[in-house]
């Protein structure tokens, strides 16, 4: 079983996968909580690069290299082993960051995006992908207030992010059985309660 967890830094979603981390690894499940780009000790480096605000005059198409190279090493060295042993995986940020940011934030052709990111991942999709949807403005002030990480990606226009949620809330749309769209303006607990819903329900479907 393999859950993403994706919408716009100041979401809550990080906070949401470490809670149904605990959660499931509490009914007995083996679970990996992995993040993009990241997760590895490559995968980390190149993280740090992608968002070094020191970097602003990377190119939208180096960064997309860059990201789809972390994600490369991600899913071969930690996702598809654990899933080979039956395990679940709960990724903090996977595929879809890319169409929405570098595909609808950065105007990049959709459909190179995906073969790229077909070839990044050797075809492994989530099976159930969570969306914190949240205004754009509400999420960069929660970044601000929260005293997180200001990376460069955080620092791209106001209308960059706001055709980032378009571009997200309208892949979820063209996939509904694999998506799920959550309030983000929820409390902690309630969102959490949505997020062991959906887990279940998906749980449910793969088990009967």
């Amino acid at each position: 079983m393999f859950i993403t967890f994706e919408g716009p830094d100041g979401s809550g979603k990080t906070t949401q996968a470490k809670l149904l981390a605990e959660h499931l690894v509490g009914l007995g499940h083996n679970v990996l909580l992995t993040r993009e780009p990241g997760g590895t000790e490559i995968g980390e480096q190149v993280r740090n690069v992608l968002h070094d605000l020191s970097n602003q005059a990377m190119q939208p198409r180096a960064e997309i290299l860059l990201y789809s190279a972390a994600r490369a090493q991600l899913v071969g060295e930690k996702i598809r082993p654990h899933l080979a042993v039956g395990g679940v995986v709960l990724s903090d940020r996977y595929a879809d960051s890319t169409m929405a940011y570098q595909g609808y934030g950065r105007g990049l052709d959709l459909e190179t995006l995906r073969l790229i990111t077909v070839f990044a991942t050797d075809h492994l999709k989530p099976d159930l992908t969570l969306l914190f949807d949240l205004d754009p403005e509400t999420g960069l002030r929660r970044r601000q207030a929260g005293g997180s990480e200001w990376n460069r990606m955080d620092d791209l226009t106001l209308a960059f992010h706001q055709r980032v949620r378009a571009g997200y809330l309208e892949l979820a749309r063209a996939e509904p059985e694999r998506w799920v769209v959550l309030d983000a303006t929820q409390s902690i607990e309630a969102l959490q309660q949505a997020v062991r819903q959906a887990a279940r329900r998906k749980l449910e479907t793969r088990g009967s």
